[in-house]
C-alpha cells in the first residue's frame, strides 16, 4: 500500500531539515515525509498530491496555504496567540519527538480501522530479566542485550522497576508512559499498535516505553493484566523481540517469566545471594513453575573496572562483550535467528 503524504512548511530551513530527518527516522510512521521552506511551493505541490497531513509553523500559514486540501492541518505555535479555534496547534519549541507524538495522536483520531492497521510481522520473541537479587547489574545487562538486538532487529524494553530515574538520565520529561498503554488494553488492535508507537521513544536504535513515572502503582495491576498487555504488544507493535527487565513489584512476575522464550537471572557466589536465588527456585517449584527453571540461563556477572555513564554506551567496553558472546552461543541455542 503507498504511503499517504505529511508535508511540513517553515520558512526557518534548519526547522524543517530537523524535523524532516527525525520523521524520516521514525519507520513505523505511516507518510512520506515532504519539507518546504517556501509557501508558494507547498502550494503547488498540494495541487498535485494528497496530503493527508499538513503541518504548517505559524510564519508559513498564509492565505494560500489556510486553502490547500488536506485530510488534516497542524499549526506549529511560535507565539501565544491561537490562529484558529478548529485547527489542533502545538508549540514548535519542544523536543522533535514530542511534536511526533502529537502527530501520531492527532492521525490516531482520524484514521479507520482498516488504515491504520499495520500488517503483522509474527509474535515477538520476548526475553525476560529477573533476579531476586539487588543491585546485581540487571538493568545493565538488560539494556546492553537490547541495544546490541536492536542493532540488527526491531526490539523493545520495558522497565518494571519502581524509580527508574530515566527522566533525569535521559533529559527527558512528559510524553506517555506504560500507564498509557493499560489504559488502553481493550482498544481494537488497529488502534492499539499505533498507541504503542506514539508511547515509544529510542535509546538509539532500541524502542522503550517510559515505565511507570509514579512506580508505587504497579502494585495495583493484576497479573491477568499485565499477560493481556504483554501478549497485546507482543502481537501488534510489530516487534521481533521484547525484553523485560522484571522486578518483584509487580503482582504475577512468574506469570510474566512464563511468558518468556529465554529468562536471564544475575546470581553471585556469596552465601546471602545463594539464600535467596535457593529461596526463589523453591518457590517456583512450589507453584508449578518448572518450566521458568528449564528456560532459565543464570549469569555470573564479573567484577568490571568501569561501566558507561550513558545508557547509550553500554554496548562498549567489557559489559558489551560479555552479552555480544551470551547472545551468540545462547539465543542460537534457543532457535532464536541471531
Amino acid at each position: 500500500m503507498k504511503k499517504k503524504i505529511l508535508a511540513l512548511c517553515d520558512q526557518e530551513a534548519d526547522y524543517v531539515q530537523h524535523m524532516t530527518e527525525y520523521l524520516k527516522t521514525r519507520k513505523e510512521l505511516p507518510f512520506e515525509i515532504y519539507g518546504y521552506t517556501e509557501p508558494e511551493k507547498l502550494v503547488d505541490f498540494g495541487k498535485a498530491h494528497e496530503i493527508q497531513m499538513l503541518v504548517v509553523a505559524e510564519n508559513a500559514y498564509t492565505l494560500q496555504v489556510s486553502r490547500v486540501l488536506a485530510g488534516q492541518t497542524i499549526i506549529l505555535k511560535e507565539t501565544n496567540q491561537k490562529l484558529l479555534e478548529e485547527l489542533p496547534q502545538i508549540s514548535k519549541y519542544q523536543r522533535a519527538e514530542n511534536v511526533y507524538q502529537f502527530i501520531m495522536e492527532r492521525y490516531l483520531e482520524q484514521i479507520s480501522m482498516t488504515e491504520a492497521w499495520k500488517e503483522s510481522k509474527g509474535q515477538a520473541v520476548i526475553i525476560g530479566l529477573y533476579s531476586p537479587i539487588r543491585r546485581c547489574l540487571q538493568t545493565s545487562f538488560a539494556l546492553t542485550l537490547g541495544q546490541l538486538l536492536a542493532e540488527r532487529y526491531s526490539t523493545l524494553y520495558i522497565s518494571f522497576e519502581h524509580y527508574c530515574g530515566w527522566n533525569r538520565l535521559l533529559k527527558k520529561e512528559g510524553g506517555k508512559d506504560l500507564s498509557d498503554l493499560l489504559c488502553h488494553i481493550d482498544e481494537a488492535e488497529e488502534k492499539f499498535c499505533h498507541r504503542i508507537w506514539i508511547a515509544e521513544q529510542k535509546i538509539g536504535n532500541l524502542g522503550y516505553i517510559p515505565p511507570f513515572y509514579t512506580g508505587q502503582n504497579l502494585i495495583y495491576i493484576t497479573a491477568q493484566e499485565w499477560r493481556k498487555l504483554l501478549d497485546k504488544i507482543a502481537r501488534t507493535g510489530g516487534y521481533q523481540y521484547i525484553i523485560l527487565d522484571l522486578s518483584e513489584s509487580l503482582q504475577g512476575v512468574f506469570d510474566m517469566l512464563r511468558m518468556c522464550r529465554r529468562i536471564y537471572t544475575i546470581v553471585r557466589e556469596d552465601e546471602p545471594a545463594r539464600s535467596k536465588v535457593e529461596q526463589y527456585e523453591q518457590l517456583l517449584r512450589w507453584y508449578e513453575f518448572e518450566d521458568v527453571l528449564e528456560k532459565t540461563r543464570k549469569e555470573i556477572l564479573p567484577t568490571f573496572q568501569e561501566l558507561p555513564s550513558r545508557l547509550e554506551q553500554f554496548t562498549k567496553g567489557e559489559l558489551g562483550s560479555l552479552v555480544k558472546k551470551i547472545i551468540k552461543e545462547d539465543l542460537e541455542v534457543q532457535n532464536v535467528d541471531l
